[in-house]
């Protein structure tokens, strides 16, 4: 306790020549009670009344007004123990937990399952200073110029309490609430390692501890043991973003209680965060971020900031990124949770936005076939926003009450989809037999000339198109590019005046037949709805159909990319963002083709020269009734 005691005063860390200060309060652990009563679950069809049992209604639980009061909360923090020791202490690593939990737990031996929400980003970031950015004004296929890095993070924080973001919502309907500090972070032990295993491990530790079979402390250091006494041992993950990568990553290890999950907008795959088939690109709003920059952004437990700064960002990372190929290598593949689904088995209601541009929604929806395929639960809510956006309550919920209480809700049988459409609110979705839409069917539309104005995309394949040439230049943004008329600086093609709306929903696959006036070159393609909305009648993303980007050195392979030779053509085929969207009659479908994309891609000297062959281009869209009028 002596650690603890010292940091109750002040905790004055002067390491890696930065100064922190942690207000710390020392408090005892709750002591356990004597009895533990079994769970009692309620199905009422009357309003519930004051009472300390949880109450189901309807197959939701429902608010209990003796757990409504936070000043009968009991309030805790301990550190647990895992399996892993990232920091090279060589001792394994203890995460910072607080727990919330109504005071029935102690005064009447109540049973409650969990909520649990991880994250990097309790204790404080390092903001989004550009400064600390990696620069994307170089050449492809160069060493980029090393950038530097930010001050060690300001711890902040005030125990026992991590974070509030779930106990509100959660407390009052009866179950507890737990959060965690990731590693590295926080109070929490170890290194930063942003995507590996170790953030897997992490949380899947907290939840052996749930269930008695990890060792939790009252300090970080210290032998006096605290046990989860007032669990029942199932649990139920959520969080959004970083936050709901976690939970993902944590039903990856396949552990035992933890029964449910609620990922929204979860990054999956790093690489497929900061590199697209390809090629070095930057999540939307962050250009110029990458894994190193992501780990000095959340690096804010700096007990051994020597250790984690010199081995994990300065030599892992260092030598793992590869900006200059952008392959997709060892490094990465540690990092993307497809290849961890073996013992995947917690029930997933899975949350995300198709005009995400941070973390796209192929996030989320390269899993759902594969989820599909193990039998594991799934149901998916999309919505037509951006960043974020957690599923209404009421489908969170019936979710947590039926894995978590385990009442027979019949949520198994819902809808698998839920789709919030155009005009709707997000509480108030669509929901559909699955997604992509069952009647989804893919149609192929094939290009005619036109540049430098809008050549045409027709159903119709006609020989003898020819090629059409742009010119390279970052100074553009898509949308302006996407508006202009008449420019050399993209190629644009349309379909007639659509005469009735089309549904889209799923994949559009792009096959583009190319070439190159140097050894590399950015390929960028938007789907797009003309004409474009000015932003006062709607949002800008209501133009955007979806996008991707590609790198034509990786025809072959993801894994090997190779110099293009100038002017010989290549042919590549690669897949867009999904999409589940209704163009209204009037529009026109435009298929846009472009070099760098100012907004997500390197910014190389303009002046590269794309010339694309029309006979050997082509984009299959899938559409709900498989026809375009």
């Amino acid at each position: 306790m002596k650690k603890i005691a010292f940091l109750s005063l002040v905790l004055a860390l002067i390491i890696c020549g930065h100064t922190g200060l942690f207000a710390q309060k020392n408090r005892k652990m709750q002591t356990p009670a004597q009895s533990a009563a079994p769970l009692q679950v309620q199905e009422q069809p009357q309003t519930p009344t004051a009472t300390t049992v949880p109450v189901i209604v309807n197959g939701e639980a429902q608010k209990i007004p003796a757990f409504e009061n936070a000043t009968d909360w009991i309030r805790e923090d301990l550190w647990v123990e895992t399996e892993f020791d990232s920091d090279g202490n060589g001792r394994p690593d203890r995460m910072h937990v607080d727990v919330t939990r109504p005071k029935q737990t102690d005064t009447e031996g109540l049973k409650l399952p969990v909520i649990y929400e991880s994250s990097p980003y309790f204790a404080g970031t390092a903001g989004n200073d550009r400064d600390y950015f990696w620069n994307v004004r170089h050449e492809l296929n160069t060493v980029p110029e090393k950038h530097i890095h930010p001050p060690q993070i300001e711890r902040r924080g005030e125990r026992p309490v991590i974070s509030n973001s779930q106990v509100r919502a959660w407390v009052p309907y009866g179950f507890a609430v737990v959060h965690s500090s990731a590693p590295g972070t926080g109070l929490s032990q170890g290194c930063p390692t942003i995507g590996t295993r170790i953030e897997a491990l992490a949380p899947k530790a907290v939840i052996d501890w749930l269930n008695g079979r990890a060792k939790g402390y009252t300090t970080p250091d210290g032998n006096e043991k605290v046990k989860a006494y007032w669990a029942t041992g199932k649990v139920g993950m959520i969080g959004t973003s970083y936050n709901g990568t976690i939970p993902f990553a944590a039903a990856t290890t396949g552990v035992e209680g933890l029964e449910a999950i609620i990922p929204v907008a979860p990054n999956t795959s790093y690489y497929h965060y900061y590199r697209s088939n390809g090629l070095v690109r930057s999540p939307g709003g962050y250009l110029g971020e990458d894994a190193d920059v992501l780990y000095d952004f959340v690096f804010s437990n700096p007990d051994n900031c020597n250790y984690c700064d010199s081995v994990v960002r300065d030599i892992e990372m260092a030598k793992g990124l590869d900006r200059v190929t952008g392959d997709y290598n060892e490094f990465w593949y540690k990092r993307d949770l497809m290849n961890y689904m073996e013992p995947f088995r917690a029930a997933v209601l899975m949350a995300h936005a198709f005009n995400d541009w941070n973390v796209v929604p192929s996030h989320s929806y390269r899993f759902i076939k594969v989820l599909k395929e193990k039998g594991v639960p799934l149901q998916i809510y999309y919505h037509q926003g951006s960043h974020g956006g957690e599923p209404p309550f009421k489908m969170m919920n019936r979710w947590f009450t039926h894995y978590l209480f385990g009442v027979e809700n019949g949520v198994e049988n819902d809808p698998k989809a839920y789709i919030v459409r155009e005009t709707a609110d997000r509480n108030s979705p669509t929901a559909y037999a699955d997604y992509p839409h069952p009647d989804a069917a893919p149609v192929t539309f094939y290009l005619t000339p036109g540049a430098p104005a809008a050549g045409g995309l027709v159903t119709g394949k006609v020989a003898a198109q020819g090629k059409e040439t742009l010119v390279d230049n970052f100074s553009f943004t898509g949308s302006m590019l996407a508006q202009a008329d008449y420019t050399n600086h993209r190629l644009l093609y349309l379909t007639p005046v659509l005469t009735d709306s089309v549904h889209i929903s799923g994949v559009v696959t792009v096959k583009v037949r190319a070439a190159s006036s140097k050894p590399a070159v950015n390929l960028s393609v938007w789907l797009v709805a003309l004409p474009w909305n000015d932003g006062r009648t709607a949002k800008i993303t209501d133009n955007i159909i979806t996008r991707g980007w590609a790198d034509l050195q990786n025809h072959r392979s993801l894994t090997e990319s190779e110099p293009l030779v100038p002017g010989k053509f290549y042919e590549m085929t690669f897949e867009l963002e999904p999409d589940d969207q209704i163009i209204p009659a009037g529009k026109q479908i435009g298929l846009m083709i472009f070099s760098s994309d100012k907004e997500f891609t390197l910014h190389p000297m303009p002046g590269t020269e794309l010339m694309i062959d029309l006979d050997g281009t082509e984009v299959t869209i899938p559409v709900v009734g498989g026809e375009i009028k």
